[in-house]
């Protein structure tokens, strides 16, 4: 059955789930001591609230306020990736397990915006679901890349090193 959202309500409901995301992304990278997942989280916190900004422009809303404004509101206490996260930090677990975290929410997020946008009817709300789907999907493939060279696993750049060995 269709589902209908109006180009606003998809819209703000767009710029809420990246800045959901980016306060994920920020904590994780505040726990994690390893420079380079400290980068690779702050680089995806800065690209989601990038996304954000990409979709508030289009807003016609008042009710956020500013973008700096709200993308400065506290986080979110119902995010269930905080929640995990939080809960993670409680059993002293370190990156590996944000990762672990962002990985499992960022396929559903991916899954979740491809069923809604097939539902929708709009073309132009279609193609803002389509867009958070494939921008998240890129996400995952860099976290999954990054998880797998901390986990000591074979890298993709290391790929030609040992097929040539």
């Amino acid at each position: 059955m269709p589902q209908e959202f109006n180009v606003q309500q998809a819209l703000k409901l767009a710029i809420q789930t990246e800045k959901n995301v980016m306060d994920f992304y920020t904590m994780a990278a505040e726990i994690t001591k390893n420079p380079r997942g400290k980068k690779v989280f702050t680089l995806l916190a800065g690209e989601e609230r990038e996304h954000a900004g990409h979709f508030f422009d289009l807003y016609k809303g008042k009710d956020l306020g500013t973008f700096d404004e709200f993308m400065a509101t506290p986080p979110g206490k119902d995010t269930a990736m905080l929640h995990d996260l939080k809960k993670a930090i409680d059993d002293k677990v370190h990156e590996r397990k944000a990762m672990e975290i962002a990985l499992r929410e960022e396929e559903d997020l991916a899954k979740n915006l491809r069923l809604t946008a097939a539902k929708i009817v709009d073309p132009v709300v279609r193609s803002i679901f389509e867009k958070m789907a494939k921008e998240t999907s890129d996400h995952y493939a860099l976290i999954e890349s990054e998880y797998a060279h901390l986990m000591g696993m074979v890298h993709e750049t290391d790929i030609d090193i040992f097929v040539r060995e």
